[in-house]
């Protein structure tokens, strides 16, 4: 049964710019953030707890389908639910937007925040994203955990994150699709970086899924673009002036960020981010086309010094129905060879030092599936659908 529930949902900037007194703000604050709401009967709130009872990473609410959640990968509708009609889910969806939230959605047809839930007394966290499909309003909603996973249900290497976090400055790219666990992966780093003490950690996030606990001789400041920074280049540009030592930056989505996030990295500061390309290779080539093309030389050879790391996440399905994904990684250091092929552009042949570069530290992604399906953690028909050279596998019974 769903108890009383509280929404926190996190908005108001735009009244501020617009002028609003401190005074006014801190009523719209606290009427957004802190009004109680019975929601014992509401059909959101019990399709939530549903998601997080299963452990389910996702919930999608569109028209024309039931209620699905996305649990180890799969899309399952939640049992026993009604196909969604405009109406309903309208309906559905009032108690997790304030008037703010949907004078801007009516505005963009696009809205993400992040929403806090009070379910049986306990607050569960969601990062939420508002659409308009077909005319109707639609929603995803992705269940952000209560705490930082840790390395071993991860099964991201902690002594790959010992070490991009031993970098002194630079750039380290995360890469992969969407809901590959790139979030998670360098939230373990931050809060590794953390409790280890002595860094002042700057986040800059949208919206801020994972939190940051207080420790003694550490400081992290997590902004949220929209609630505390308009956009993630303005996140950085003022961040540099909080003398941090550690940058993360949610995702690389433009030049004014490609170009504040590099400019960061050379003069001192360790910056993690994100981008969604498939491989190492594409993450190079990626950033530069972020430029025109009369500057693109000049930033493939910042990158060449700049970049410390490319790590390329996928989730696969487990062998074992109803476990967790499995992840497998490529894993991508710029040795010398990488940073000359960087600056020169020939950017093909990473492919070929990644597989050579093992001593190094690197693997190719076709050999962490191999390894995957060597250690029986993953079926061959998932190694197959995933690996770009099938022959790799012949060896494997």
């Amino acid at each position: 049964m769903v108890g009383i529930s509280r929404i926190r949902s996190f908005d108001g900037y735009r009244r501020l710019r617009d002028g609003l007194t401190g005074t006014t703000l801190f009523s719209l604050l606290n009427r957004n953030l802190a009004t109680g709401l019975r929601m014992d009967h509401s059909p959101l709130f019990n399709w939530l707890k549903k998601a997080i009872d299963s452990n389910a990473s996702d919930l999608y609410l569109v028209s024309g389908y039931p209620p699905v959640q996305r649990l180890h990968g799969k899309l399952t509708p939640i049992a026993e639910e009604e196909v969604l009609t405009s109406k309903t889910l309208t309906q559905s969806l009032e108690p997790i937007w304030s008037e703010v939230q949907r004078g801007k959605f009516a505005s963009e047809l696009n809205l993400d925040y992040a929403a806090e839930v009070e379910i049986d007394d306990k607050p569960c966290r969601f990062r939420v994203n508002i659409f308009q499909s077909y005319g109707s309003v639609g929603a995803c909603l992705r269940v952000i955990p209560d705490r930082i996973p840790d390395f071993s249900w991860s099964s991201f290497p902690k002594e790959l994150a010992v070490r991009l976090g031993a970098f002194s400055n630079g750039l380290v790219l995360f890469t992969g699709v969407t809901g590959s666990g790139k979030s998670t992966s360098l939230a373990m780093i931050v809060e590794l970086l953390n409790q280890k003490s002595g860094y002042r950690i700057l986040t800059i996030e949208d919206p801020i899924e994972y939190r940051f606990g207080c420790i003694s001789h550490s400081m992290v400041s997590q902004r949220e673009v929209g609630r505390d920074v308009s956009s993630f280049a303005d996140g950085l540009r003022y961040g540099l002036r909080q003398d941090p030592d550690v940058i993360l930056v949610g995702e690389i989505r433009d030049i004014e960020t490609a170009r504040m996030a590099l400019s960061a990295a050379e003069t001192g500061h360790l910056v993690f981010s994100t981008l969604h390309t498939r491989d190492a290779k594409g993450s190079i080539s990626r950033y530069a086309d972020f430029f025109p093309q009369q500057h693109q030389t000049e930033v493939r050879s910042q990158l060449a010094s700049g970049v410390r790391a490319v790590i390329c996440q996928r989730l696969l399905p487990s062998n074992i129905d109803g476990e967790k994904q499995e992840l497998a990684l490529e894993i991508m250091f710029n040795v010398p060879a990488i940073g000359a092929a960087i600056r020169i552009g020939k950017l093909e042949s990473i492919d070929n030092y990644i597989v050579t570069g093992r001593a190094d530290g690197m693997i190719s992604m076709d050999e962490s599936i191999k390894r995957l399906l060597a250690n029986n953690r993953i079926t061959r028909a998932t190694a197959e659908s995933f690996i770009s050279d099938r022959t790799l596998l012949s060896n494997i019974v």
